[in-house]
Order: structure tokens, then sequence, then C-alpha cells
């Protein structure tokens, strides 16, 4: 029996019945696993993959909308991997082509490293902005911050739901409301009884990954990067938006290092939403 063309192979909708699959497929292409990432991203988004007939996947990918559930205002994709052995047969375009499709006329946008930067540019995508991977140890030091800070409580999600919607100029109360399950540590910053930042750590492997990164200010994201810190033994990562110049300063003085610089590319808009200058790093590059 002859086996079918890639081409010829189906798209279909992944659901978390395909969890190990897809860190299957992480790990052909030397990524981690990233199992607990896949769950969150799957639960919360739209996978989309192709089955390989001699088992696993030949590639997937990851929606996460944002805005109104039935016309979305923008959407992120992330994850996007093809199994080494069917690498640079097109399968990474096709797919790339039918979610560009299937979104029709919504916003998309997406990390991309160099690598995977001509392929996105190839489908109409545009580089407008660049983020900045920093990992390590944090190493406190420098003035004790004067921003108030202290662990999220249900009470705080409609304050917190605000600020992010200002924030990121779309409304993701689906990924807010699972940070709770998905997050080690949720934290918000006060200034008077008023919440003017918020941030999660969660985990990711053997580390920490710190995102979201809500905040009014520098100072006020300075003061939730260090109480984060303060209460994990893990090294962090994040990723954070190489226009927070003096953050990054600041992060590299605390013992973090640069590890990559990926470009934020959109389609169908000329820049993100919201206020950039309160987003500091996203819950994931393969989200927002």
């Amino acid at each position: 029996m002859s086996t079918p063309s890639l081409a010829a192979l189906p798209i279909r909708r992944l659901t978390l019945r395909d969890l190990a699959a897809c860190a299957d497929l992480s790990e052909d292409r030397g990524w981690p696993r990233e199992e607990h990432k896949w769950g969150f991203l799957l639960a919360a988004g739209k996978g989309y993959g192709i089955d390989d007939p001699a088992g696993g996947l030949v590639s997937a990918c990851v929606i996460t909308e944002y805005g109104p559930h039935d016309r979305p205002d923008l959407a992120a994709i992330g994850m996007m991997l093809v199994a080494e052995r069917h690498q640079r047969q097109g399968i990474g375009r096709r797919l790339m082509r039918h979610i560009v499709a299937t979104m029709d006329t919504t916003p998309l946008t997406l990390h991309a490293t160099p690598y995977g930067r001509p392929l996105y540019e190839e489908l109409g995508f545009k580089v407008t902005g660049q983020a900045e991977m920093l990992y390590g140890h944090f190493t406190p030091g420098g003035p004790k911050p004067t921003i108030g800070t202290r662990a999220a409580t249900a009470e705080d999600l409609t304050a917190i739901l605000r600020l992010d919607g200002e924030a990121l100029g779309s409304d993701r109360t689906h990924i807010i409301t699972r940070l709770p399950a998905f997050a080690d540590q949720l934290r918000v910053a006060e200034e008077n009884g008023r919440i003017i930042g918020y941030a999660a750590a969660w985990p990711n492997m053997h580390t920490h990954v710190v995102g979201p990164l809500i905040a009014r200010d520098t100072e006020t994201a300075q003061a939730l990067i260090t109480s984060l810190a303060a209460h994990t033994d893990r090294p962090l990562r994040t990723d954070i938006d190489v226009r927070h110049e003096e953050l990054l300063a600041w992060t590299k003085d605390r013992g973090l290092e640069s590890v990559a610089l990926n470009a934020v590319m959109s389609y169908g808009i000329s820049e993100l939403p919201g206020d950039w200058s309160r987003r500091f790093a996203p819950l994931t590059v393969a989200a927002v």
C-alpha cells in the first residue's frame, strides 16, 4: 500500500488528546517537550496539525485568539513545528497558508526566529518589533523597590483584566482566568490600594518563565520581577520588548543574559494594538 504524498495529508484541528504527540514533535526538533505549555495553549486556543501515516505528527501549531469570541480582533500564531524528517518539503508553508486563510480578516501576530522569518515574510508578515529573550538566575541588588507587591487574590481579577485590556488593546479574559491554575505565582503591584501592574511566573521544564508582565512603568515592572524571583530557586526566563531599554539593562545587571533576539511580526495590521509602554513581556512568545 503506497504512502500518500505529504501534500495530500489533511490538516485537522488538534485537541488535548494530541498533547503527547505535540510534545514528541517538540522533542523531535530539539526543543524541550513543554507539555505544560502545550496543554495550556491547546486548551485556551486552537491547534492545527497534520498526522503522519507512520505515527505522530508531521506538523503542528497553535492559534490563540483575543477579543470577542465570535469575531476576534487579534490572533497569535505559535509553536509552529515541522518534524525534522519532513522539513524543507513545503509543509510549514502549507500549514501557514491554511491558517491565514482560516483566520480570514483577523489580524495576526507571531514571534519569529531568524530561521523562520523568511517563510513568514514570504506569506506577507511584516516585522513590527523585536523581543529579547533573557535567561539566568536573578541576583537581587541595588535600591530596594519602593512599589509594593503581593500575591494576587480572586478579588483582584476585575482590576487585572481592566489593566490587561488597556495594555493589550484586546480582551484575553480566557487567558488571564487560566493563570492561577497555569502559573506557580501570580502577583500584583499596588499603589494607594490600586493595582498598577501584575505578572506571573509559570513552570517550563527547570525554569520559571516571567510573563505576562504588565506594568504602569519600568519601576513597577522591576518590583514585580524582584518579587517573583524572591519566591523561586529556579532560573528565570522572559522575553522583553526591546523598546524597554531600561528594564533590559536592569535585568542584565541582575544576572540574566541575552539568549536570542526574535522578530515580532504582524499580518493585517501595522502594529499591535494597546499600549506598548505598559506591555513589558508576553505570557509566552507562542501567544501575547
